[in-house]
């Protein structure tokens, strides 16, 4: 029999996390300030809110009994997404930079969930403490608003196994450390090391410190919101292009292989099967576009670097489900496109701040079914499936291939009823794959360089929904919905 559900310290925590937000408002508030523009008093009250029902949360649970269950960790990791969004939403919304509550949750939400697909028609017209804020979701989304403030949460008095179980990705969840907020601790301290290199190179490159901040925030967090109508098009400069593309290829990387790196276990990162394929993909679709895009009748070096860097940049760009964008590749041939909503169902490795399938669950699929077809030939004969050298237990590999089947049958009824609900095939197709995978920008008519400004209002809610439980790995965030979920 169930235990009796922990709503105390369920609030206590979600009060704990609140605070955490609160801190963050304030420091777009203080950008605000700095840029001498009047929207930090809508930070201010925003931040107000959050700390007003944070320390609301902290009082009514303070009696609450230790520890946390799978359930509640799956409710607590849920529910603090969409905290933060209703409140991450109130500095767009009070300040009228977006009218529409509707649309000020899309845009919040996609934030978070580090979609990156936006309502917003003329990013430029926005004042720096909103565009700060806008970028800055991506970057507390990227790594995981849980993972972030677990290593906080000892502060509070809390364990923080069942949370860290519900929001990392990949079908294992390896340890750095004995205790999990030690883990929480080593991930972060790389993030930031990424996103600090990142903002640095992409000044020196060329960009303003502002916008190298913001643009770093976006691509360790693989979100993609920019803060410029033509994002990374914007300058037209190669070397910012190259800059952008290296830090999207390592923010799709697994962060345990950084940390492997750091401490000198160097086999852990040479012989990860998932990072070569990763590789592999990257490669392969990215000489492939560029032999689409080429004119093989007026061939000259040029016009094969220019189509290669676009390729690559285009590639690396929807394989870690990052969104940017140098070119508009709406336009290009349909085998093209045929691919790059491959990558977009693909996505970046487990342990990544990228979306979609990943690259290991895949992979597993891949062996699983090669294994059997030799089982057909060999009814007799056993053949594990092995990865990194290791035999996969059954039931990962049951689990993956229940992920993985989910997911297409997710893909299939959300474009259906996005077809319904006035999208048309395209669009509704390539948009349920760029949400469910939080790739942002989906093709044709809500491409690259189009927004998600005109589509119905059910379609957003719909798309709004479909981000978190791509966000969260489907189960962690359908499971709430099954009856046998709130059964003692």
């Amino acid at each position: 029999m169930k235990k009796e559900f922990n709503y105390k310290l369920i609030l206590r925590l979600q009060g704990s996390l609140l605070l955490v937000e609160s801190v963050l408002l304030l420091l777009s508030a203080f950008v605000s300030f700095f840029y001498r523009e009047p929207d930090g008093l809508y930070f201010l009250l925003s931040a107000a809110v959050a700390l007003v029902l944070g320390f609301l949360g902290i009082f009514v649970g303070r009696e609450a009994a230790p520890g946390i269950g799978k359930r509640e960790g799956s409710v607590v990791v849920t529910s603090t997404w969409v905290l933060f969004t209703l409140v991450g939403l109130l500095p767009f919304w009070l300040s009228g930079n977006i009218v529409s509550f509707t649309d000020a949750f899309f845009e919040t939400i996609s934030g978070f969930t580090t979609t990156g697909a936006s309502i917003v028609r003329d990013v430029e017209l926005m004042p720096h403490g909103m565009l700060f804020w806008r970028s800055l979701t991506h970057w507390i989304g990227g790594l995981g608003i849980i993972v972030i403030s677990m290593a906080l949460l000892p502060i509070f008095g809390f364990s923080s196994v069942q949370i860290y179980s519900a929001e990392s990705t990949g079908p294992s969840k390896e340890k750095l450390h004995p205790k999990f907020s030690g883990t929480a601790k080593r991930l972060l301290a790389i993030y930031i090391f990424l996103t600090l290199a990142a903002a640095l190179l992409l000044y020196l490159a060329g960009m303003s410190v502002f916008d190298a901040v913001c643009h770093a925030f976006s691509t360790i967090g693989t979100g993609g919101f920019s803060t410029k109508n033509a994002s990374i098009g914007h300058w037209n400069s190669s070397v910012i292009d190259i800059v952008v593309i290296v830090f999207m290829i390592l923010a799709a990387i697994n962060f345990r292989l950084y940390y492997f790196l750091f401490v000198g276990k160097f086999h852990k990162v040479f012989r990860n099967e998932e990072l070569h394929y990763y590789l592999i993909i990257l490669l392969v679709f990215t000489l492939v576009i560029t032999a689409t895009l080429l004119d093989f009748s007026a061939l000259s070096w040029q016009s094969f670097a220019d189509s290669f860097r676009n390729s690559l940049f285009t590639v690396s760009s929807l394989l870690s489900t990052t969104g940017f964008y140098s070119v508009d590749y709406s336009s290009w041939d349909p085998l093209a496109s045929i691919l790059l909503l491959s990558l977009m169902l693909i996505g970046g490795s487990a342990g990544s701040t990228a979306g979609g399938i990943r690259i290991i669950r895949v992979l597993l699929v891949f062996k699983y079914c090669y294994y059997e077809f030799k089982r057909m030939i060999h009814p007799k004969a056993i053949f594990p499936v092995k990865y990194c050298g290791e035999v996969v237990r059954d039931e990962i590999i049951t689990r993956v291939l229940a992920y993985v089947l989910l997911y297409c049958i997710l893909v299939l009824i959300g474009s259906l009823v996005l077809t319904l609900s006035g999208l048309g095939f395209e669009e509704a197709v390539s948009s349920m794959i760029a949400c469910i995978g939080d790739v942002g920008p989906g093709l044709g008519k809500l491409g690259p360089i189009e927004t998600y400004a005109d589509i119905p209002v059910f379609s957003k809610w719909f798309l709004a929904f479909v981000m978190l439980v791509g966000r969260l790995d489907l189960f962690t965030a359908l499971v709430i919905f099954t009856p046998v979920f709130w059964r003692k």
